[in-house]
């Protein structure tokens, strides 16, 4: 059995390889800690946060199981298992893990950020929006919380409040390039077609490479009757991701304009 000051150096050293990045080795330091002493809860969260960072999920799960069984009023032990269920993409289980972390720590603001963003994708977007809420009440400056809750808003329809929230997350950081493109995508839907195309475009001048912002180009120009414009931008999307682009086209009520013409039956590969 190691005295503490050893056990001490070797969490020390696996917390410093941690933030260097280099897991494997801080997982290494852990071990060493759970061998002298099994019952270690921060050196199991640690290694489970390790072993989230290199993919290795199911020994994470592992590994947060046993930190909250010797300490079960950690919220960073929750946390982690949440993270770990959410990776595995067990939604609804990652929110139970997220919601015992927020109730021991109601100001982790991690934890009610991992909280929204897993309710946004089971698609209970006023949950995530309450969650965002948080977030933003905790640290207003954190633009991606801003940028999540506009999308959950745009989900629900609230396409002003969630402008209002995307203009919030660019006012932070100008050079968001998916705050831009999303933006772009509510002012569709508002029918602002210029400004849209105008956001879509400070998308591009940020990310060039950025698929959705071309889609949603070629959507304002359909739905403008531009076919010129609406092709171009529709083959710059297809060009970038072919597969998912094009079956969005097909089912997107945005080109019925321009859906019978030669040029976008030949782009999306439509047989007469």
């Amino acid at each position: 059995m190691k005295d503490d000051q050893t056990i001490h150096n070797w969490l020390s050293q696996g917390t410093a390889l941690f933030v260097a990045r280099r897991y494997e080795k801080a997982v290494a330091r852990f071990d060493k800690i759970l061998l002298n002493n099994p019952t270690h809860a921060e050196a199991w969260s640690k290694r489970g946060y390790c072993l989230n960072e290199i993919g290795m999920y199911s020994e994470a799960m592992e590994s947060f199981n046993r930190a909250i069984q010797y300490q079960p009023k950690e919220a960073l032990h929750w946390q982690g298992q949440g993270i770990t269920l959410a990776k595995l993409e067990r939604y609804d289980e990652a929110i139970k893990s997220f919601e015992r972390a927020v109730r021991l720590n109601p100001s982790d603001i991690k934890a009610w950020y991992n909280k929204g963003y897993a309710n946004m994708r089971v698609f209970r977007h006023r949950e995530a929006i309450a969650c965002f809420d948080r977030v933003v009440e905790l640290r207003p400056e954190n633009y991606r919380a801003w940028y999540n809750r506009g999308v959950s808003q745009a989900s629900l329809r609230r396409y002003e409040d969630a402008l209002s929230s995307l203009d919030t997350a660019i006012a932070i950081k100008r050079s968001c390039h998916y705050a831009w493109s999303h933006r772009g995508v509510v002012l569709n839907k508002l029918g602002r077609y210029e400004e849209a195309v105008q956001s879509f475009d400070q998308s591009l001048a940020l990310k060039e490479d950025n698929p959705e912002a071309w889609y949603g180009k070629a959507c304002c120009y359909s739905l403008q009757r531009d076919l010129r414009q609406s092709l171009r931008s529709l083959h710059r999307a297809l060009v970038l991701s072919p597969h998912l682009y094009r079956v969005m086209a097909l089912g997107d009520n945005s080109f019925d304009d321009i859906r019978q013409s030669e040029g976008f039956r030949n782009l999306v590969g439509v047989t007469p």
